[in-house]
């Protein structure tokens, strides 16, 4: 079966990225998809935000944009998924050709824009949504007038099917997007949408903020400041770069875009480190850049994450990823002898924090 699956991995290569991808997603709706074989080991479980994580590998935001295979991503192992970017509007995004892929780099770039089918759409799909933890990331309209208040509206319109929110302030796909990761206008974002949740007729689904690994560092320590005084519950680093630094492929490199994979790794992962020594432990971090093997999980644990999320290594890697990375997980655990991740997590943060990185 390994074998199979191996083979259908080298076939998606061969396919254009964005065709590629909607293959994917196709193959899961069919059933195509290798199913985690036995129950995670319990030392992997962890309850966050109030969420119970069978195990801390999750897929990124950006492969189910319109939480098409919420249930079958579970089924092949994840502990949980993310769905989105969704956005209040359909909206197509940018001109293709807007995906790229370099195998020599193990890396992406795209400049995809947001494209999804809306919150409507999704929302009709997971109202039947299969248990477990699904994760509603939420994007401004490219063309939205009041970008908070799409934020705002995407927390009141989702809030009954979202195990927790982002809020995806980082995508270099969209003009301006960034521009709210500024601690001012990071402040008046998070301050509406906390009035929003706080308004919710239910118990309000945990928030996450998404940011981008481009922040300066003199930036960040305003930015995390800003996110602890309001209450957020948890950090997503990072989205993709605009950097190129490590990139091989000179014709790769011009391509405009988000990059993410191998070469973000590094840069993820510094930032990862520096964001957990910054909240003292007082925000729970979701690692992601450039997961493409057991070791590059664990060095995420290490440098202060809790949790995981993987897309672009599974490109390149498969699936079988999924399974080899708890296998590394659990041998950590025994060699620290410890029952939970807990005490990995951060373990290298000061290491990290201050490692170099690909200009």
């Amino acid at each position: 079966m390994s074998a199979l699956f191996g083979l259908g991995q080298s076939l998606l290569l061969a396919f254009p990225p964005e065709r590629a991808h909607d293959i994917a997603i196709k193959g899961l709706e069919l059933g195509f998809y290798p199913r985690a074989d036995a129950p995670d080991d319990k030392r992997l479980a962890q309850r966050l935000f109030g969420l119970d994580f069978p195990n801390p590998i999750g897929m990124a935001a950006g492969f189910d944009k319109n939480a098409r295979v919420p249930r079958e991503l579970l089924a092949m192992g994840f502990g949980s998924v993310e769905v989105g970017t969704l956005t209040p509007r359909a909206q197509s995004g940018n001109q293709a050709p807007r995906m790229f892929r370099s195998v020599v780099d193990r890396a992406v770039i795209n400049r995809l824009g947001f494209n999804n089918e809306g919150q409507e759409a999704a929302l009709a799909r997971l109202k039947h949504r299969p248990q477990g933890v699904i994760g509603i990331n939420l994007g401004a309209g490219r063309d939205s007038k009041d970008r908070i208040a799409d934020y705002v509206s995407g927390v009141a319109r989702m809030a009954e099917v979202a195990s927790y929110f982002t809020i995806n302030i980082s995508s270099p796909n969209t003009p301006g997007l960034r521009d709210l990761q500024a601690p001012e206008a990071l402040d008046a974002l998070l301050k509406r949408v906390q009035e929003a949740r706080a308004a919710l007729p239910l118990k309000p689904p945990p928030l996450l903020v998404k940011l981008a690994p481009d922040l300066a560092d003199t930036d960040l320590p305003e930015v995390v400041r800003v996110i602890l005084s309001h209450g957020a519950d948890g950090i997503v680093v990072s989205n993709t770069t605009l950097s190129r630094g490590g990139v091989r492929d000179a014709n790769f490199a011009k391509e405009t875009g988000g990059l993410s994979g191998r070469p973000l790794f590094a840069r993820a992962t510094r930032m990862l480190a520096r964001v957990h020594i910054l909240s003292e432990g007082r925000l729970k971090l979701i690692g992601v850049g450039g997961i493409d093997s057991p070791e590059t999980a664990l060095a995420k644990i290490e440098a202060g994450a809790s949790l995981l999320q993987l897309y672009t290594g599974l490109v390149f890697e498969g699936p079988g990823l999924i399974g080899r990375i708890k296998q590394r997980l659990v041998e950590a655990m025994q060699k620290e002898g410890c029952g939970t991740l807990a005490p990995l997590v951060g373990k290298r943060a000061a290491e990290w924090s201050e490692r170099a990185i690909p200009s």
